[in-house]
């Protein structure tokens, strides 16, 4: 097979010095008039009415030669569409070259052309280009997989393989059309959610993505070093303190789709550079933010499918509002049928180890709790549903609930056993969220490398005073998986994370 691709290359290269000879640059540099898609030929064209001077070009994908007359098909952003030559309304005289030479002997497979002409429709039905003129516009020198689809719509010889397609997305969003539609879904999917803030009139923003001080979420962070200052920076692993400045600054409501950093493990559902909604809007709590969440999402769902049921996996998930509401205690007493609301750090160890939970020394109360619901209660989670009333212990940045201090007015969207969006009412209490820091300090130099440091300088901001606001991230990576039934984060990352290439 290595061999064969090289003699491929080797005739491609072979046919871009005969393009040379003929005085014909392979890799022009002048604009192109397009004004046409092969969608929008399709769709407008009548046999009652012509469609002259059509201009269009994309990537050659099929040939068949047949004498003086041939067919091709031809990509372009939009679709395809086939394309007719006629040797001898293409050249005049006794120069056959750009028909003879060009089209039959040097344009190969992925070659980008550009055609002239007009539209009719062929003797089948099929609406084609009569091309009158065609202009190379780059040659591909590498060929592209062959990928045969039989009568029965079955595909063959396909650009299967993951970590190829991974690695060459390029070559995977040619020849593998439903990934190009999973990218424009996911486009969509931000674009519903950011006229959803806006009509609200929450503002969008920007935060730094290099910070002195890796907080926000209790995380591993990637490390680099500034040469100008000579101090070490972290890539964010959250914006969120940065988003409550703002707050603290006099904002209603602010807003960003942030690109987030976490030094830690690679799965189907994690990738260390990943996508992230966060939103905060002042003189709210976590009981407006479910209600404006479930709203939030329910949108998506329908502006994308046009429905809000969406197949995912072997589940038949329902995104029409209201989702349902359950505490995190209650949830783990349910699914395990003990009440853990009372247990102490050794307790919660003790009970973990008589689960086969994995647990190490390291783990305080909070993480213990996170180990304990994750194991036994997320899987169990497939409709959406918010998990709510966390307890303190696992959540540094949130108010103490109203009723009972050993809570916090915090929420998780759980939809098909994966979080989804993480929500509070904020804790704007600085001298609160001191203490907090500091117990998260204690937990560091106990050796758990994801607690959080101290921000002194959001302590100092909160210092001026914060409204009581409500705060909310969602995953992006996580939702586009849900709303397009994707299992794997890498197949709706345009370039996930990989090792290095062998």
């Amino acid at each position: 097979m290595s061999q064969q691709l090289n003699d491929q290359e080797r005739e491609r290269r072979e046919s871009l010095t005969q393009l040379r000879e003929l005085g014909i640059d392979p890799f022009p540099a002048a604009l192109y008039p397009v004004n046409n898609t092969s969608v929008e030929i399709k769709a407008s064209f009548k046999d009652e009415e012509p469609m002259e001077d059509i201009c269009i070009a994309g990537r050659l994908m099929s040939r068949r030669i047949m004498g003086k007359a041939s067919f091709a098909e031809v990509m372009d952003h939009a679709g395809r569409i086939q394309l007719y030559f006629n040797r001898d309304e293409i050249c005049t005289g006794e120069d056959k070259s750009m028909y003879n030479i060009v089209f039959k002997k040097s344009l190969d497979i992925g070659d980008f052309i550009g055609v002239k002409g007009h539209v009719f429709r062929t003797k089948v039905g099929e609406v084609s280009v009569h091309v009158k003129e065609f202009t190379v516009l780059s040659k591909a020198l590498r060929p592209l997989p062959v990928v045969k689809t039989d009568a029965d719509g079955n595909v063959h010889d396909g650009f299967a393989d993951k970590e190829q397609r991974y690695r060459m997305r390029y070559v995977d969003l040619v020849v593998n059309p439903e990934v190009k539609e999973t990218f424009l879904k996911r486009t969509k999917i931000i674009n519903s959610l950011r006229e959803f803030f806006n009509s609200r009139g929450y503002l969008e923003v920007e935060t730094p993505i290099l910070q002195p001080i890796s907080g926000g979420a209790a995380a591993r962070p990637f490390i680099t070093h500034h040469n100008s200052l000579d101090v070490d920076m972290y890539l964010r692993i959250a914006n969120e303190l940065y988003l409550k400045r703002l707050i603290v600054g006099g904002f209603e409501g602010v807003y960003e789709f942030a690109r987030n950093f976490r030094n830690e493990g690679m799965d189907r559902t994690h990738n260390p550079e990943f996508t992230i909604m966060e939103i905060y809007v002042a003189y709210k709590d976590y009981n407006w933010m479910m209600d404006f969440t479930e709203e939030m999402i329910e949108k998506a769902a329908m502006d994308l499918n046009g429905t809000p049921e969406t197949p995912v996996g072997e589940n038949l998930i329902n995104f029409q509002r209201p989702f349902r509401r359950v505490t995190f205690l209650g949830a783990i007493e349910k699914f395990s049928g003990v009440d853990v609301s009372e247990m102490d750090e050794s307790q919660l160890r003790a009970f973990s180890k008589e689960r086969n939970i994995a647990v190490d020394e390291t783990m305080g109360k909070g993480k213990l709790l996170d180990e304990i619901f994750g194991e036994l209660c997320e899987p169990k989670l497939i409709q959406p549903t918010f998990v709510k009333d966390y307890p303190v212990e696992m959540s540094p940045l949130c108010k103490k609930h109203r009723e009972n201090p050993e809570l916090t007015e915090r929420f998780e969207l759980m939809v098909n056993g994966k979080e989804v969006a993480n929500a509070y009412s904020e804790l704007n209490d600085p001298i609160d969220q001191l203490e907090r820091f500091e117990d998260q300090l204690k937990l560091s130099e106990k050796g758990d490398d994801e607690a959080m440091f101290i921000d002194h300088d959001f302590i100092r901001a909160l210092e001026y005073g914060m409204p009581p606001t409500s705060g909310m991230g969602i995953g992006i990576d996580r939702l586009v998986m849900l709303l397009t039934n994707q299992a794997s984060i890498q197949d709706v990352l345009f370039f996930p994370q990989m090792r290095p290439e062998q």
